[in-house]
């Protein structure tokens, strides 16, 4: 067969082959971005899901607008106020998941050589979304406080792009956050050169003590005009369940509408029942309640993760501790002559029982071969300690 030479530019994803390493027994996961399924409100899903085949069992199981289930919409605009954001229900669309944002953004704006500027490193599945529409990407280096302002500033005098794209808070897969001040030039940079930044914030709410700094699209209001130039990509996946596949995506009028008419072509529409469950959870004041124990959980793992790297690793290794999130971005020193591949040391972890993603698929061009990312998400304490130092054994 001859297949479209867009495939010519992705490969398949280095995480999800990596997964087929797993299936050995007795071995411990850090690889995964996956939510922790035991920490899920199943009550409260089970009892939305039950309340709306119930009461609008016709509705919920037929076709439904492309722009998404009114009541889950009306639902997200009052959710997003909370994080300090007006929308309107229709400045919003409903999507399948925030990685269908992306791709909509992908559709709508990318034409094949157009420059997009991303983090290096970022989230690997938009690098391969990106590429498969024709995009040239750069990526802009990021540190503890997230990316480089100035030499992102640099980027886009240079390469005149057609979008940025940033997670600014406990960022996939680095962990790191956008400073309050690094946030406030950015927006100003995006009306100075009128240049699109979309914000993916599908971890926000997953913050360990305090409070992140506010979203771009909430500080928007600060900065005359930038709410013109950003995009912003929702998801209940690492807040509620992934398998309900809910997010959403906030644009400026003419982007929502050409992604809106993309996405009729994509799937019609996300699924009625799964919009409708997660409509009716939102009106039972449970989320507040079932995040503050996934905070609690994840910020519990997330020290002993850095506890047991030090302990076990020591100076060998090097990472910045996370404040929320799901992830630890390291980095392999090579003191005192120990490994400074992770690919390699990957190699040798798995055969110790331990599994982590190395960094390099997470780079857009120039990888830093030293990187690996660990998420604790999924892992229990006991898990956690003994993981490590499996990876201490494979140096």
């Amino acid at each position: 067969m001859q297949f479209a030479d867009r495939l010519n530019n992705v490969e398949t994803s280095a995480i999800r082959e990596l997964f087929k390493l797993l299936g050995k027994p007795g071995i411990i996961s850090f690889a995964g971005g996956f939510p922790d399924p035991a920490l899920f409100d199943v009550e409260g899903i089970q009892a939305s899901s039950q309340a709306v085949l119930h009461d609008k069992p016709g509705p919920v199981l037929q076709y439904g607008a492309t722009e998404g289930w009114q009541p889950l919409r009306e639902g997200l605009s009052t959710h997003m106020a909370k994080k300090g954001v007006t929308v309107q229900p229709d400045g919003l669309i409903v999507t399948t998941g925030s990685q269908q944002a992306l791709d909509l953004i992908g559709k709508t704006m990318i034409s094949p050589g157009d420059k997009v500027i991303v983090e290096a490193p970022t989230f690997l599945a938009t690098i391969q979304c990106f590429r498969l529409y024709g995009a040239h990407i750069i990526g802009a280096p990021i540190d503890a406080d997230g990316v480089d302002v100035d030499q992102l500033e640099k980027l886009i005098e240079e390469h005149k792009p057609k979008l940025i794209y940033l997670i600014p808070t406990f960022g996939n897969p680095s962990g790191a956050t956008l400073s309050l001040a690094r946030r406030q030039r950015i927006l100003e940079i995006a009306v100075r050169t009128q240049t699109l930044v979309v914000e993916d914030d599908p971890y926000g709410e997953l913050y360990f003590d305090q409070p992140p700094p506010p979203s771009l699209l909430a500080l928007s209001d600060e900065v005359p005009g930038s709410r013109d130039w950003l995009a912003y990509c929702g998801s209940f996946s690492k807040i509620l369940s992934p398998g309900l596949r809910v997010g959403w995506l906030i644009a400026p009028p003419a982007l929502l509408a050409n992604a809106t008419m993309c996405k009729q072509f994509s799937d019609a529409h996300t699924s009625n029942l799964t919009q409708a469950i997660a409509a009716h959870y939102l009106t039972l004041n449970r989320l507040d309640g079932a995040l503050a124990v996934v905070r609690k959980t994840y910020a519990a793992r997330a020290a002993i993760m850095a506890e047991s790297l030090r302990r076990e690793l020591g100076d060998a290794v090097e990472f910045n501790q996370p404040q929320g999130g799901m992830f630890f971005w390291s980095r392999l020193t090579g003191a005192n002559g120990q490994a400074r591949h992770a690919p390699d040391f990957a190699k040798r972890a798995i055969a110790q029982g331990v599994a982590f993603v190395p960094g390099a698929p997470f780079f857009a061009h120039d990888p830093d071969l030293a990187s690996f990312r660990l998420s604790f998400a999924t892992v229990g304490l006991e898990k956690i300690e003994e993981g490590i130092a499996r990876l201490g054994k494979s140096l």
